[in-house]
């Protein structure tokens, strides 16, 4: 799939007969997504096991991570039956519903380690921003379904949009949960190049990021959040403060070596120098345990879920699917990317979870119903 094509299959080429030389192929890949979800959450869940073994949290943590995936299995039966249109329909409601919920945040959410993010119903907890990526894809794909985007999105198509997407993120930010803030942005940004940006717009927004950046940083991030760029660039400068998590997730992911000290042997987080080994710094634990071959297998795994993802957004015949399909995907690759730059100290410290691997309920929830999404995609193409 190159960029150029899908230019012009947006707004030209959607038809509900079309048939491509990629049939047989989509039909085969039609199913992968779902399989290899299964695979990932299976290792998740051994993985996640491992990583709690010694304090086990709550009888288990991986025992709230099965039953979470239980019920993701249930939305899934659900999302996948109906035609994936219905989103469509709701897509409006789901996102001010959703925005409703990050209200309800603020106003009597739970706190814990200085955010306040989770809401209790009944005696489950739910992180709404986590919802919300997924609602703010869908709403997406609603508003860009019949605006014509082959010369290029303009300013004046981005405002409304634009303040769509920052009511969410700035309630989120005020949790506060950056990480969340930011990959909604990343996916926003995806979608804007994915339909196509006016080249002249582009480089104005990339002209006005370049200043804004500054400003953001002295004035828009918390004394916590700035210092946590400065130990990125020199973890040492403050290695028993805002960098130790930083340089025992690279210990972890370096001691690993080759094969890795094998399952349930990591020292990092069974000996608690690893911190959240649980959910942010899962992937750490992954790496000191089963080395380089076994993170690369990992990734291998993982790169194979976006491209199967990407082909049924490629291989949709109408434009909200593939602009729903592509936002789901997106979702996944920045967590992906942000998720194992940040333990490798490759990019800033920030609470993104690793899809399927890392524990979390709503995470978990909002990844599979993603997935749900992209099957019923990829299937409902060849209902007549």
């Amino acid at each position: 799939m190159t960029y150029t094509s899908m230019e012009t299959n947006l707004d030209q080429q959607f038809d509900p007969n079309r048939t491509t030389s990629y049939e047989e192929d989509f039909k085969w890949l039609k199913w992968v997504p779902l399989l290899l979800e299964l695979l990932l959450i299976g290792i998740g869940m051994l993985n996640l096991s491992s990583a709690t073994a010694v304090e086990d949290k709550s009888m288990g943590l991986w025992k709230n991570q099965a039953i979470s995936s239980g019920l993701g299995a249930v939305i899934t039966l659900i999302l996948y039956f109906p035609h994936y249109s219905f989103l469509s329909r709701l897509a409006y409601l789901v996102y001010m519903g959703n925005v409703g919920l990050l209200l309800a945040v603020l106003a009597f959410g739970r706190a814990s380690l200085g955010a306040k993010r989770w809401i209790s119903i009944g005696g489950f907890s739910l992180q709404p921003s986590e919802l919300m990526k997924l609602s703010m894809v869908i709403f997406l794909a609603k508003f860009f379904e019949n605006k014509n985007t082959t010369s290029g999105l303009k300013l004046s198509d981005l405002i409304l949009p634009t303040l769509f997407v920052l009511i969410p993120v700035g309630l989120i930010i005020i949790q506060p949960d950056l990480g969340t803030a930011m990959i909604i942005l990343l996916v926003y940004g995806s979608i804007l190049l994915f339909l196509k940006l006016n080249p002249k717009l582009l480089l104005g927004l990339i002209v006005a990021s370049t200043v804004a950046l500054p400003v953001i940083y002295n004035y828009g991030l918390k004394p916590y959040q700035r210092q946590r760029i400065v130990t990125f660039i020199d973890p040492m400068s403050d290695p028993k403060g805002a960098g130790y998590n930083s340089i025992q997730s690279m210990i972890a992911v370096g001691s690993g070596q080759l094969w890795g000290k094998g399952y349930k042997k990591g020292t990092q987080a069974h000996l608690n120098f690893l911190p959240e080994h649980h959910t942010d710094f899962i992937f750490s634990v992954f790496s000191e345990e089963w080395g380089f071959i076994g993170c690369s297998v990992l990734l291998l795994i993982y790169a194979l879920f976006l491209m199967s993802g990407l082909s049924v957004a490629y291989q949709s015949n109408d434009k909200f699917a593939s602009l729903l399909a592509f936002g789901i995907v997106s979702i996944f690759f920045w967590h992906i990317f942000v998720n194992m730059g940040m333990v490798m100290g490759m990019l800033p410290i920030v609470g993104v979870p690793l899809p399927f691997m890392s524990y979390g309920g709503s995470a978990l929830l909002t990844a599979m119903s993603g997935v749900a999404i992209l099957v019923n995609i990829a299937n409902k193409k060849y209902m007549f």
